[in-house]
């Protein structure tokens, strides 16, 4: 019998799985403005809803002392992107940190990542008055991360880069769900489409005299209103669909209230400062680049797990 048992300790071997599996079966290939986690699924900005799990893994949370100010996008992975009006001088650049892979604020599930920021880059641009040209912020990383499903960079537009008028685009963020109305709790990170207007058109859209939408702003909202981003949504990113991948078109700058009628929000158009963003992060790539992601739900047999049911099997085989 002993021979018996043997043999189906035997049989059953190749049937189990590998001791080990290497580092590299953990690493994919992706590129960049991808969700892998797109079919999985969680179910206002003003107007929105609620964003499903992974659907925009750029969205990044930027902090000052623990509360959130503002949104900000991923770019890298010591990169990221947000407007310079979320810095109120002075500051120290030791009051902020960044959280990636949170779809509830402040939820800080298993795989979200806090940075803090060794350098906080302000245009020159900028003013520091409403509707200024130059509305970006380029922050840097104190450690870069590794990229995972719920936290990825969108693709940078090449220099002056167009998306045509009427894309429809996304918009995404914790701010107002109504002109005077905050996001309740638990924080769902908000989505909403909205169409993209071209800077000259926004601009007599507009028709303000104080207020005036120069070529590196773009606007995107609805003639009638209803949708649109709002305080709290600053320095988030509205991407825009191109060749399978998303983009990073428009940082959430400033508007007229939030969702009025003729009132479309006004973005700082990232295609017009790809220049200075290399000149100061040379690493970061314009367009669409491939990008290699770790890949946590890789499952990992471990040799503890495998030596003890190989030694059940064998106490079996041999009591037969």
């Amino acid at each position: 019998m002993e021979q018996l048992g043997t043999a189906w300790l035997l049989l059953l071997l190749p049937l189990l799985p590998p001791l080990t599996k290497g580092e590299e079966d953990h690493w994919i290939s992706s590129a960049c403005g991808q969700q892998i986690l797109k079919n999985q699924v969680n179910e206002r900005i003003v107007g929105g809803k609620n964003a499903r799990e992974g659907a925009w893994p750029w969205q990044a949370s930027l902090r000052q002392n623990q509360a959130h100010i503002c949104g900000a996008t991923l770019i890298s992975n010591s990169w990221v992107l947000t407007a310079a009006h979320c810095f109120q001088q002075p500051f120290k650049v030791s009051q902020f940190h960044v959280v990636f892979g949170e779809l509830q604020l402040f939820s800080t599930p298993g795989h979200s990542i806090s940075r803090s920021l060794s350098q906080v880059i302000l245009h020159p641009d900028y003013s520091g008055e409403d509707a200024s040209n130059g509305d970006i912020a380029l922050l840097k990383l104190a450690q870069p991360l590794d990229f995972s499903p719920w936290i990825l960079p969108a693709c940078l537009p090449e220099a002056y880069n167009t998306f045509h008028t009427n894309v429809t685009c996304t918009v995404t963020g914790w701010g107002k769900v109504e002109e005077n109305v905050q996001l309740s709790p638990p924080y769902p990170l908000q989505e909403a489409k909205l169409p993209l207007i071209g800077a000259e058109d926004c601009d007599k859209i507009m028709n303000s005299n104080s207020h005036k939408v120069t070529n590196k702003m773009v606007c995107a909202g609805f003639m009638s209103g209803g949708v649109d981003s709002c305080q709290g949504d600053s320095g988030g990113p509205l991407v825009c669909p191109s060749l399978g991948s998303w983009f990073l078109v428009g940082i959430v700058s400033w508007g007229i209230g939030c969702a009025q009628p003729r009132k479309p929000g006004v973005y700082t158009l990232v295609s017009a400062y790809g220049d200075w963003i290399q000149s100061y992060a040379s690493e970061v790539q314009l367009g669409n680049h491939s990008i290699q992601v770790w890949n946590a739900a890789v499952t990992q047999t471990h040799g503890l797990h495998l030596s003890s049911l190989l030694l059940v099997l064998w106490t079996l085989a041999n009591s037969c």
